[in-house]
């Protein structure tokens, strides 16, 4: 009978574990010293190693001819351990097995000395599915078992055990494993198996495990029955990922406002029976990668991608902004929630990408900002043109010809073919932008000075370089602001909250309201208007 890979190739000692070098050498010193614990906890993410372990452990302690800390897997008592012969080794899954009764009993077995080998080891793997009553039962037990017998305990949320529990067991914390250490697993698991498997496809197995390596070896397991030769399309095929054209499309789609583009990708998705959920993901990591390549000196070590894909978005990075990408992120962020309660997420995907490509259907602060940042940077482009403005053929004190016309068509032709090649310039970054915590900015000054909290209800600040500029509705706020003490409280609330140090300042001249003023969208149109440019806002 055909056995799978993770089984077939699970670790038989602590030199085969992949990825967890300090735990298995901490391990390994224990059994050489003879300093073995009674109860262990070994906690960590799916797939990174616990239960193997354990396995492992239980061997060793009870090996004839342990080497180095590690069992022999030669003696009866190791190969009585591997195919279940000793009974002395129990594995109890508290998944099915977590009531009182159940732990009652186990306990019971504490009793009995072992019959062939040295010690009495239980494993309880998922140990944080027991009920409170049977934590209870065996507390004593866990504190002060007898001398032949071992607890390991197994879990991936420690959070769920109580604190009684964790402080009477040795915790060893498995991380998640690298993906360099996953890529060179894979390729000597696919070499063992007669296979072939390309670096490029080791990596994107890795990327998609996401620091397990047991389904990194089923994926391995999926891909070899459908080519000899695996490569990145090969996964790509086995794990059901949306071709790379379309994830580029849409971010091209996306970038360019090309609405039309986005829903006919997403209808050649929806035809080809690809998961919106996991594209929804695929564009979350993909845009996160931008991100994360725009703000960081060395991306490629938090990055679990492959080198050309790491390569192709750092040729589109420079056509975001970070706002931007914080938008879009978002978004698409919101769309995976809502997907898990949605009847139709063909529709959660479509109004996502429709609000990434077009802000001003967005009613969101970072919608605005991504709207005011386009204006900026086409005005400092020399493009006076509003989104929205009517088309009334006058250009100045003369109509426009075909030659303009012609002109201007090529001039968008270049600008998206810019895009399209991702070599465009950088775009201007906003001069002011919303603060998004206000709120908790505000919070925190309640609990510094009330009554400047007080003033600045209903209140609106923006960040324009090293200042934060308020636009407050209550008037008192222009009197306390010039007094020292009102405004040292409110630098300290900002600095809290952003680690930053800001000027303050009121975000309307004195003479003029807050709240009966033009928005800043509006008095840009009206200085364009004095100097003679027709321009609407809709």
């Amino acid at each position: 009978m055909y056995q799978v890979l993770y089984r077939k190739w699970r670790p038989r000692t602590f030199d085969d574990v992949c990825g967890q070098s300090a735990i298995t050498q901490t391990l390994r010193n224990e059994l050489t010293s003879n300093r073995i614990s009674h109860a262990y906890l070994f906690t960590g993410s799916h797939g990174t190693g616990k239960t193997t372990c354990a396995k492992i452990l239980a061997k060793a302690v009870n090996c004839l001819h342990p080497v180095n800390g590690n069992p022999c897997n030669e003696c009866e008592i190791c190969r009585g351990i591997d195919n279940a012969s000793v009974t002395d080794v129990s594995e109890i899954d508290a998944a099915s097995n977590n009531g009182v009764d159940d732990v009652r009993a186990m306990r019971d077995e504490t009793a009995y000395t072992p019959a062939s080998a040295k010690y009495r080891v239980f494993i309880i793997d998922e140990v944080h599915m027991l009920s409170q009553s049977a934590f209870n039962a065996l507390l004593k037990t866990l504190e002060e078992p007898p001398q032949y017998v071992i607890f390991i305990l197994a879990t991936t949320e420690v959070h769920k055990i109580p604190a009684t529990i964790l402080s009477r067991c040795q915790r060893f914390d498995f991380r998640r494993i690298d993906s360099k250490d996953m890529v060179g697993r894979l390729q000597y698991v696919a070499g063992q198996e007669g296979k072939s498997l390309d670096a490029d496809a080791a990596e994107l197995i890795a990327s998609l495990s996401d620091g397990a390596l047991r389904d990194a070896l089923s994926i391995l397991d999926t891909c070899i029955t459908l080519n000899d030769h695996v490569d990145e399309q090969t996964v790509a095929r086995a794990a059901g990922l949306s071709p790379r054209e379309y994830i580029t499309g849409i971010m091209r789609a996306v970038k360019n406002g090309e609405i039309s583009d986005v829903i006919s990708i997403l209808d050649d998705i929806y035809t080809s029976s690809k998961s919106f959920t996991r594209l929804c993901e695929e564009l979350i990591e993909s845009y996160r990668a931008i991100m994360l390549i725009k703000t960081v000196k060395n991306p490629q070590s938090m990055l679990k991608m492959s080198g050309a894909q790491i390569k192709a978005l750092s040729e589109c990075a420079p056509l975001y902004s970070v706002p931007e990408l914080i938008h879009i992120i978002k978004l698409l962020q919101t769309a995976l929630d809502g997907m898990a309660y949605s009847s139709n997420k063909r529709i959660d995907m479509e109004l996502c990408l429709m609000k990434a490509a077009d802000p001003s259907i967005d009613d969101g602060l970072q919608a605005i900002s991504r709207r005011l940042s386009a204006l900026e940077g086409k005005i400092k482009m020399g493009d006076f043109t509003l989104p929205g403005a009517p088309d009334d053929g006058k250009q100045d004190d003369k109509k426009a010809g075909p030659n303009d016309t012609e002109t201007t068509n090529e001039t968008r032709a270049a600008a998206k073919a810019e895009t399209e090649n991702a070599f465009a310039k950088q775009p201007a970054q906003p001069r002011i932008q919303p603060v998004s915590n206000w709120s908790e900015i505000l919070e925190e000054l309640r609990n510094l000075c009330m009554p400047l909290y007080a003033v600045l209800d209903d209140s609106v600040a923006y960040i324009s370089g090293n200042y934060v500029l308020i636009d407050a509705p209550n008037s008192l706020f222009r009197n306390l602001i010039n007094q020292p003490g009102y405004k040292d409280h409110l630098r300290t609330a900002i600095l809290n909250k952003t680690g930053r140090r800001f000027a303050i300042g009121p975000y309307k001249s004195i003479g003029q309201s807050a709240g009966s003023g033009p928005s800043p969208l509006e008095s840009l149109a009206k200085k364009m208007k004095d100097n003679g440019v027709d321009v609407t806002i809709e």
